[in-house]
C-alpha cells in the first residue's frame, strides 16, 4: 500500500477512535448528550491537523538528519507549543458549543492538567510516527542491501568475466611492443576498474568524479580495443562534481551502450556522455550511442543477460524514490539516449 494512503488511514482512524474511547468513557460516567459528541470530534479534528502540520514540519526542515540531541530538543519544544495550543482549541471549542465552565477550565490546576494530557497524547503520537520512520528506513536499508549484493554478483558476472579479461588483455598486448608506455597505462585502468567493481558494495551513494573517472578508464580501453571504429565525447558541466550517485550506475549505462550498440556495428560509432544540472538542483547524466533500440531492453533475456538497465531503475527507486527517472529511447535512425536524473539530496524516508 502507498505510505502517504496509508498514514491518512491511521491517521483518520486513530483519532476516530480517540473520540469514541473518550465518548465511551463520558458516558459511562455522567451520560452524554448530542453537543458532547460535536465537541469531542471538534477536537479529534484539531489533533488530526495538529499532527499533521507537525509531521510536515519534521519532513520539511529535515528533523531527521539532525543529531540526536538536537532532535530530542526540537520534539520537546514541538509537543509543549501543541499541549498549550491544544488546551487553548479546547476551551474555544467549548465556548462555541456552549458547554463552557469557566469557574472549573479556567483553573490553573485544570490548565496544567489539560495541557500535560495533551502533550502525553502527542508524545504518544510523535513516538509511533518516529518508529514507523525507523523501522520503514531500516526495511528500506535490507531492501537496499539485498538489491545492491544482487547487483554486485550480476556485476561481476558481466564486468569480470573471461571475454572483458581476455579483450582487455589482448588489447594491452598488442600495446607491448608497439607503445610500451601506453601498455603500462592501460594496465593501470584496468586494475582500477577491477578495484573498483570490488568495492563498488561499500557505499550507497559516491562522488560522481569517482564515478565518472573509472567510466573514463573503461573507455580508454574499449578505444584501443575498437581503435578508430570508436569515438568518444564528453560534455561534463562543472555542476555535476557536486553530486553523488550509486555505483557502477553510470558504468553499468555505458557498458550497456557498447555491448548494445558499438559492437553490433560494422563502422563503430560515437558515445557522447553530457552531464548537467537542471533548474531544479537535478542532475540529468545523458549517455548518447550510435544504434537503433530495438526491444524492450528492461526484461532479463533468457540467458541471464539484460539485468543492468532493470537493476539501475530498481536502484535508483530505492535510493531517490520518486525523485529519480530512468528513460532509454532512440533518437532519430543513427541514436540511442540513455538519461538519468538524479536529486541533489538523498530523499529522506517517513
Amino acid at each position: 500500500m502507498n505510505k502517504t494512503r496509508l498514514y491518512w488511514i491511521l491517521q483518520v482512524l486513530g483519532w476516530l477512535g480517540f473520540a469514541l474511547i473518550n465518548l465511551f468513557l463520558v458516558s459511562l460516567e455522567r451520560g452524554i448528550s448530542s453537543v458532547q459528541i460535536r465537541a469531542f470530534f471538534t477536537l479529534a479534528a484539531f489533533y488530526l491537523v495538529s499532527t499533521h502540520g507537525l509531521r510536515y514540519v519534521i519532513k520539511k526542515y529535515g528533523w531527521f538528519n539532525l543529531s540526536f540531541g538536537q532532535l530530542i530538543w526540537n520534539t520537546f519544544l514541538a509537543l509543549l507549543v501543541l499541549g498549550f495550543s491544544n488546551t487553548i482549541a479546547q476551551i474555544i471549542i467549548n465556548w462555541v458549543f456552549d458547554i463552557l465552565n469557566p469557574s472549573a477550565d479556567f483553573r490553573p490546576a485544570s490548565i496544567a492538567g489539560n495541557i500535560f494530557v495533551s502533550f502525553l497524547f502527542y508524545a504518544l503520537w510523535v513516538m509511533l510516527y518516529f518508529l514507523f520512520h525507523f523501522l520503514d528506513n531500516y526495511n528500506q536499508s535490507l531492501k537496499y542491501q539485498a538489491k545492491i549484493n544482487e547487483i554486485q554478483l550480476n556485476h561481476l558476472k558481466s564486468q569480470l568475466n573471461p571475454h572483458f579479461i581476455f579483450n582487455a588483455l589482448n588489447s594491452v598486448r598488442a600495446l607491448v611492443d608497439e607503445d610500451p608506455k601506453k601498455a603500462k597505462s592501460a594496465i593501470t585502468q584496468l586494475s582500477n576498474i577491477l578495484r573498483f567493481s570490488l568495492m563498488m558494495d561499500k557505499k550507497r551513494v559516491i562522488d560522481f568524479e569517482n564515478e565518472f573517472n573509472t567510466v573514463k578508464d573503461y573507455l580508454n580501453l574499449e578505444t584501443i580495443r575498437f581503435e578508430e571504429r570508436l569515438n568518444v565525447k564528453y560534455e561534463i558541466e562543472n555542476e555535476a562534481y557536486d553530486y553523488r550517485i550509486p555505483p557502477m550506475m553510470l558504468q553499468t549505462i555505458v557498458e550497456n551502450a557498447i555491448k548494445h550498440g558499438i559492437s553490433n556495428r560494422v563502422k563503430g560509432g560515437e558515445i557522447i556522455i553530457k552531464c548537467y544540472e537542471g533548474l531544479t538542483d537535478d542532475l540529468y547524466i545523458q549517455v548518447k550511442n550510435s544504434g537503433q533500440l530495438k526491444s524492450q531492453p528492461f526484461a532479463k533475456k533468457k540467458n541471464g543477460e539484460g539485468h543492468g538497465i532493470a537493476n539501475t531503475i530498481q536502484r535508483l527507486k530505492l535510493i531517490y524514490g520518486e525523485r529519480a527517472t530512468f528513460k532509454i529511447f532512440n533518437s532519430g535512425n543513427d541514436f540511442v539516449i540513455t538519461e538519468i536524473k538524479i536529486p541533489k539530496q538523498n530523499l529522506t524516508l517517513g
